[in-house]
Parts: C-alpha cells; sequence; structure tokens
C-alpha cells in the first residue's frame, strides 16, 4: 500500500457508543415526521402500543425492531409513513402491580387515589420504555411526549367511549344475565379470547346418587364442591348400563336434593362412569346443558373465591377448602366408594396464570355473532404475512359461539358512558354529538331529564370500565384521526398496515377486525404482518413474569442495537419464534465489524460518479451483475415484509463474495502501485467497488440504521442515508460473466489451499499457472491477486506444474510454486 491511499473513514473501529453519538445528531433533524399533505401515498403502521406492566424486555424490543423495519422500507420507497409512538395504559396487569407493589386493595380504597397510583407508576414505565425504542434507532414519528398517544389519555377514552354511543345507537349493545369466564385474582369477566388452557392431573371422585326403587347411580365427578349446584344427571339413550333410569330422579349426596335423570347424546358412555353430574357451572358443557334443558342455576361460588349460602355448611369457605372438607364427609357416610388420577384440560386467565370459574352476573356485550361471516370473508382476502398466520384467525372467527361481553369490574379502564334513571333505572347514554370523556362515576350525565319517563329524579353513574379490547381495538382508527380529524381520516383510511405477534391474533387482530367492520363496514387493514415470539435459549417465551429475559442495557451496550436488530432478523424464518443467543448475538456483531472493515477500505479510494457503466471494465460489470442478481432476490421478499431472507443474503453476498472474493480481486487494481493497470481501469474498480458499498448500505438500511447512515455520511451524502430510496434492480446490470462466478470462487479458493498445503503465505506469488479458459476475463485481476506472474488458460504441456483440484469438483488447476521454478 502506498501512502497515496489513506481511508477517509478515520476510526478503525465500530463500536456501540458510536450509535448513541448518531442518535444525537438525529435528534437535531429528525427525518420521520408524518406530513400528510406531501403528495405522497400514504402508509400508516398500526404498531401494537406496548403495555406498561412492567420494565422493558428484550424479547419485546427485538420483536418492535422488526416493525420498525417495516416503517423504514416503506419510507425508503417513496411512501408517506405514519409510524406513531403509541402506549397501552388501560387495564388489569397495572391494577395488579399497584396492588402488589403498593399493598392498595382496588375494591377499599378510594377511586380517585388508586387511578392517580396506577397513572403514576406508569409514568415512569413509560418513559424507560421510550428510551429504549429511541435508543434502538426506532424511526416513530416522534418521540415528543405530545407527539404519542396514550390510551388511557382524555383525548383517547373520548374516541373509544364515542364508538360504544354509536354502537349502542346501532343497537349492538345490550345487557344480560349469564355464566361468564370469571378470574378471581384479576376480579373481573373476561372474555373467550382471554382464555388459555393448561392440562393437570386432577382426582376423578366415583360418588353414589341414590335413586327410589333403583341401584344407586354411580358418578365420577372432578369436582365435588358443586354438589349443591347439582341441576340434572345426564346419561347416554344408548347406554345399556342405565336403561331405565331416564325421567327418574337422582338425590344429590350430601345436599340430599333431587334433580332429574335426563337422557343426553353428551353424555360420554367412556369417560368415569358415563353418567354425568350437570351443575352451575363446571365448564362450558355444563353452561349449554343449563341453558338447552332450562335447568335452575345455584350459585354455588362467590365471585370472591369462596363457596356462597348454596353450600350450606360449607359456606364461606376457599373453593379448595370446601373440596377437601367435601371429600372426607363423603367417605365418612359411605358416598365415595373410589377415587382415580385423571388428566384434566383446566382453563386459565391469560394474564394472570390462574383458574377460572363460570359466574353468572350481569354484563354488557357486543354483538359479534351475526358478523362472523364478514369477518371470515376479511380474513380470507387481507393480505397476511406470513400467509400461513392466517389460518391461526381463521380458525378463532370459526370458534366464536356468544357474543363478547365487553365490561369489567376495574377502576383503571376507559368507563362505560351510562348512567341509570334512579326513577325508571332504564340506562341512558349521551347523545353522540360531541367527542367528549365521560367518568360517570364521579361526574353526573350530560342530561337533566330521562328520556325513557321524563323523571328528573337524578341518575346513578354506572362504574364498570371496559374491556381493554375495546380501546386496543380502535388504535388503527385512532392513528388516522378518526372522529377527529375528517380530512386525514378520508386520506390515510384504507392504507392502515397491523404488525403484531401472533399470540394475540384472536384478541388485538380480531376485535380490530370486528370493531372497524361494525364502525365503518370496511376491513380495517391494507396488509397483516405476524411474527413469532422471542424465546430464550430452552425454547421457552421470553417475559417478565418468568424471568428469563436479560435486561436489555448490558447487552445493548455491549453489541450495540444494530448488532441485536440484524440477530432477530437472521435467527429465524419470518413469523416463526426467534431463540435468543448471547452466543450467535456476539456472532453478528463481527458482522458489524466486517461491514465496517470493508467501508474503511473502500474509503481509501475516491468515487468517480461520473464514469459510463459502458467504461467499466467486464469485471466490474460482472460485480454489479452479482450485486443485481442479490436485488433481484431480495426485493421481492422484503415486498413481502419479511427481511429474514434478505438478511442472510445480505451477509453471504458481504462476507463470502464481497470480502472475500471481489475485494481482494479488485485491490491491485484499485491501488495500481505497480502500474499494470489503465487509468480507466483504475478508476473502473474505484467506480464499482463505492456503487457496490453504497447499494449494501442503501439494502441493509431498514435493518442496521445506525451504521449504514454513518458510513453513508462519511462517504455519499451529509444528510444520511434514511431518506434515500430503496434500490431496485436495474435492466442494465447483466453479465454473462455470472455463469461462471461459481467457477471463479473455486479457482480461488484452490490458488488458497496450495498456498496453506505448501506452507506459502497467500501473500507470496506464483511463477506460473494455468487455470480454465472460462475466466479469461478476470485474468489481470487474478494476476495481481495471487501474484501470479505469468497465467496461462486451459491445460499446460510438460510436468513442471502441480495439479490442483478444486474445492467440489473434478475440475483443476496448474501451478507452479517459486521452489520449483528454482529447481
Amino acid at each position: 500500500m502506498t501512502s497515496k491511499f489513506e481511508p477517509s473513514i478515520k476510526s478503525k473501529r465500530w463500536k456501540p457508543p458510536a450509535e448513541e453519538e448518531l442518535l444525537e445528531e438525529w435528534k437535531q433533524n429528525w427525518v420521520y415526521e408524518f406530513d400528510p399533505d406531501s403528495g405522497k401515498e400514504l402508509y400508516s403502521v398500526d404498531t401494537p402500543p406496548p403495555y406498561l406492566s412492567g420494565y422493558a424486555h428484550l424479547g419485546q424490543l427485538i420483536h418492535y425492531t422488526q416493525i420498525d423495519m417495516i416503517a423504514r422500507y416503506r419510507r425508503m420507497q417513496g411512501l408517506e409513513v405514519n409510524f406513531p409512538l403509541g402506549i397501552d395504559r388501560n387495564g388489569l396487569p397495572v391494577e395488579l402491580r399497584v396492588e402488589k407493589e403498593f399493598g392498595m386493595d382496588m375494591h377499599t380504597t378510594p377511586r380517585d387515589v388508586f387511578v392517580a397510583k396506577c397513572k403514576e407508576t406508569l409514568d415512569g414505565y413509560e418513559e424507560e420504555m421510550a428510551g429504549w425504542f429511541q435508543r434502538l434507532g426506532i424511526g416513530f414519528n416522534t418521540y415528543e411526549r405530545d407527539g404519542r398517544y396514550q390510551t388511557d389519555s382524555p383525548e383517547y377514552r373520548a374516541v373509544t367511549q364515542a364508538t360504544f354511543i354509536e354502537l349502542w345507537n346501532k343497537g349492538l349493545i345490550y345487557s344480560d344475565y349469564r355464566p361468564n369466564n370469571w378470574c378471581f385474582e384479576c376480579g373481573t369477566t373476561i372474555a373467550d379470547a382471554e382464555v388459555e388452557y393448561s392440562e393437570r392431573t386432577t382426582t376423578l371422585n366415583y360418588l353414589y346418587f341414590e335413586v327410589e326403587g333403583m341401584e344407586p347411580l354411580k358418578i365420577a365427578t372432578t369436582r365435588p364442591e358443586l354438589l349443591c349446584a347439582c341441576g340434572a344427571v345426564f346419561i347416554h339413550p344408548d347406554d345399556e348400563r342405565y336403561k331405565g333410569y331416564g325421567g327418574k330422579k337422582a338425590k344429590v349426596p350430601l345436599f340430599n336434593f333431587e334433580v332429574p335423570i335426563i337422557e343426553s347424546n353428551t353424555a360420554q358412555m367412556e369417560f368415569g362412569t358415563g353418567a354425568l353430574m350437570v351443575c352451575s357451572y363446571g365448564d362450558m358443557a355444563d353452561v349449554m346443558a343449563f341453558r338447552d334443558f332450562a335447568l335452575r342455576p345455584v350459585q354455588a361460588i362467590s365471585p370472591d373465591g369462596k363457596m356462597t349460602e348454596s353450600a350450606g355448611k360449607y359456606a364461606g369457605m376457599r373453593i379448595s377448602d370446601a373440596k377437601k372438607a367435601i371429600i372426607h364427609d363423603l367417605k365418612e357416610k359411605g358416598l365415595l366408594y373410589d377415587q382415580q388420577d385423571s388428566l384434566q384440560r383446566v382453563p386459565l386467565c391469560w394474564r394472570s396464570k390462574t383458574p377460572i370459574e363460570f359466574l353468572a352476573m350481569e354484563e354488557y356485550y357486543l354483538k359479534q355473532i351475526d358478523y362472523l361471516d364478514e369477518l371470515l370473508k376479511i380474513a380470507k382476502e387481507t393480505p397476511f404475512y406470513p400467509d400461513y398466520h392466517r389460518q391461526i384467525l381463521i380458525d378463532w372467527i370459526n370458534r366464536i359461539t356468544v357474543d363478547w361481553p365487553i365490561s369489567r369490574r376495574r377502576y383503571y379502564g376507559t368507563e362505560i358512558p351510562i348512567w341509570y334513571c334512579n326513577a325508571c333505572e332504564k340506562p341512558i347514554v349521551p347523545d353522540g354529538n360531541e367527542i367528549q370523556y365521560y367518568q360517570p362515576w364521579k361526574e353526573d350525565p350530560p342530561f337533566t331529564e330521562c328520556p325513557e319517563c321524563g323523571a328528573n329524579d337524578g341518575f346513578t353513574g354506572e362504574a364498570r370500565t371496559f374491556d381493554t379490547w375495546m380501546d386496543s381495538s380502535i388504535s388503527g382508527l385512532q392513528i388516522i384521526g378518526y372522529l377527529r380529524d375528517e380530512g386525514l381520516f378520508k386520506k390515510a383510511f384504507g392504507s392502515v398496515m397491523r404488525p403484531q405477534g401472533k399470540e394475540i391474533v384472536r384478541t388485538w387482530l380480531y376485535y380490530s377486525l370486528l370493531r372497524t367492520f361494525q364502525l365503518t363496514n370496511k376491513p380495517a387493514f391494507k396488509e397483516i404482518w405476524v411474527s413469532g415470539l422471542v424465546m430464550d435459549e430452552k425454547g421457552q417465551k421470553m417475559s417478565k413474569s418468568l424471568g428469563n429475559s436479560p435486561p436489555p442495557g448490558p447487552i445493548i451496550d455491549k453489541y450495540g442495537a444494530d448488532a441485536l436488530r440484524f440477530f432477530g432478523t437472521l435467527e429465524s424464518g419470518h413469523g416463526s419464534d426467534v431463540r435468543f443467543s448471547e452466543d450467535r448475538l456476539a456472532g453478528v456483531s463481527k458482522f458489524m465489524t466486517k461491514i465496517w472493515n470493508i467501508a474503511r477500505f473502500i474509503s481509501m479510494f475516491p468515487f468517480p460518479k461520473d464514469l459510463k457503466y459502458a467504461d467499466l471494465t467486464r469485471v466490474d460489470k460482472w460485480v454489479l451483475a452479482e450485486l443485481n442478481r442479490l436485488l433481484e432476490t431480495i426485493v421481492p421478499e422484503c415486498n413481502r415484509l419479511d427481511f429474514h431472507k434478505p438478511a442472510m443474503e445480505i451477509r453471504s453476498f458481504t462476507w463470502n463474495l464481497l470480502a472475500d472474493h471481489i475485494l481482494e480481486m479488485l485491490k491491485g487494481r484499485a491501488f495500481n502501485s505497480e502500474g499494470k493497470f489503465t487509468e480507466v481501469e483504475q478508476q473502473s474498480a474505484w467506480n464499482v467497488l463505492h456503487t457496490t458499498l453504497r447499494h449494501l448500505l442503501l439494502i441493509m438500511a431498514p435493518i442496521t440504521p445506525f451504521i449504514t447512515d454513518r458510513i453513508y455520511r462519511e462517504l455519499y451524502s451529509p444528510d444520511g442515508i434514511h431518506t434515500e430510496q430503496y434500490p431496485k434492480p436495474k435492466k442494465g446490470w447483466k453479465s454473462s460473466l455470472i455463469e461462471h462466478t461459481d467457477l471463479l470462487l473455486r479457482t480461488n479458493s484452490a490458488f488458497w489451499k496450495f498456498k496453506k498445503d505448501n506452507g506459502l503465505s497467500l501473500r507470496v506469488g506464483l511463477p506460473e499457472a494455468y487455470i480454465s479458459k472460462d475466466l479469461k476475463p478476470w485474468g489481470k485481476d487474478l494476476q495481481a491477486m495471487h501474484g501470479i506472474e505469468k497465467l496461462h488458460f486451459g491445460i499446460p504441456k510438460g510436468k513442471r506444474f502441480v495439479e490442483v483440484a478444486l474445492p467440489d469438483s473434478e475440475e483443476v488447476i496448474h501451478v507452479r510454486a517459486p521452489e520449483m521454478s528454482k529447481k
């Protein structure tokens, strides 16, 4: 190397602190602000607003970097991207955290005090979360607090309430007393979409039910604590064991009241004894049975998890204690004759992971059954990336059998805007002419007279709040000004995309499709992108509650945001789960170093931008053809919002072709220290090296925004890379030489292997060699690359040459080493 060429990139290494320095530059000139009047095609990203149940964890952050890649890619395609930072602050988790951390019981603490403590807790989490997003280079429209949306803000809640009033006026809301999923830990009803199932071992208890004039019925049950709520005994009409029992009465053990014995096809002859105890309510089958046969339900369990007065002497006991006491008494009275272990599928609350019960109570419901056909059509027609995750949504829609219970008995959520007339007790909602936030539990209604009975005796405000999905499900409408900015909404509706995790398809995605269709009669999204989960090294989902997610700070400080972003993209195919591994992350960080070293090397040479394509050497046109092949491979994948394969292709091209072969081969011509190349040939090398690097930076920019922007600012534009266009394949970048690329690479490998096997430094030249005629266009560059004094094409005559096989090939090169020359 001569002193003529010095790197214009002075820093010898790329280190994570350089990212933070760049962040400061970005803050001075934030290029991601959304301008709906720019004249560009609008594209809104309905980013999942992170729920602030605690501090950020690594898996959560990796997920958001992948969504950021979508926004960055669409911007580089020339779209006007609306990518707002939203924060989900409603719902149960913060209430539970406040109760646990501060020892506050929600139901005994003044509501104002409890709500204020929830808000204070969330404020701290929000700033920490926003800080991590910014550190990872996520390009939201703005990070200013007044530019974010919060689901607990008066403005957001007002729109949620306005949509409820609109649906109320359409007749889609009703109140009913019916069994629902009840979580004791959360203290509220939950929807079917919030129930998950787990298998556990339980005890099957075999009991005697006396039947007058016949042998006692033998019945197996896992829920003896619900004997007091038994409404019937089911037997299968084809079960020969119970011929003659149908239509008679069975006496419930311990409680001694009689229930009808009903023949029903729902009785499973192969389970237990084949006779089924139906009670209110052990499971959804019981719920259906009570409804279908008009049985009288008895509430055995109270909302606080204790037995009611219906349980007699067991009243007031916790469920588990009552179960033990009842089993003890059954044994003592000779009414329990056997016990066996059994595997049971238990419904759990998806938040608290505690078993739920089915309790009957008055709740508000949103009609959804009537919309399932339309939603199924939308699910089948909306573009899904990856397409196979569409089936999660379809399967869920096909499972829905009841309307959505939307009322919750909690405090920190959007209040249901209803008041009840003290005279006629009818529910009344505001007229909906104004978008206003209502708090009925502490405010007077916006009316003074009951529209139903005309009385003005006062009103009682509703104390319940909405299911938090009532808020979250309109985020796609909120971000484009629904009910607040008619002009923006008209421009932007129809161009909203939804990115999210697969675990909330049946909640957030489904409810969003339902609510948007009910309000607009149109599909919610232009396209839907669904990711997998981020798992720990053992394959378990990363979560704060499990404590299996390393704190993000030390990881990002050590390896950098770009390495973490590239790792998340590289680690698994789109839609599949990502397994976090610090060892593999460390390997990815080495790729960042490789990119920096390549750029620093190329920065030694000027960029002759005015050199025409026709003036490039055949070899350099081949380099651009290989670069074009890379673009042809990755752009279709990017258009499907899948950056996994592009990341793999970029790494392979950079490491295995650009660094190992192209740079090594063009190095001699770029320096031209011995004057063997013409000035045009040298400038051609400079041009293609810079062209390749510049395109490489552009296609990497959505994935690794820091290192690409820094290099781009140093070499190509002081304004940085993030306002540039994403490259497209170029029709003119073609070369017939591309069919010989594999031969070229294997030939280089053969030369390197020969030198290594003969104890020669790779820098040592070779007196003479013969290679394939197909590689003649690369002749001069290969001579400079391998230090070959005389290079021939074809097969030599004579025995002065060593035959060296090309890797994985029957082809060979012929080489004469320095020692052979001396002999």
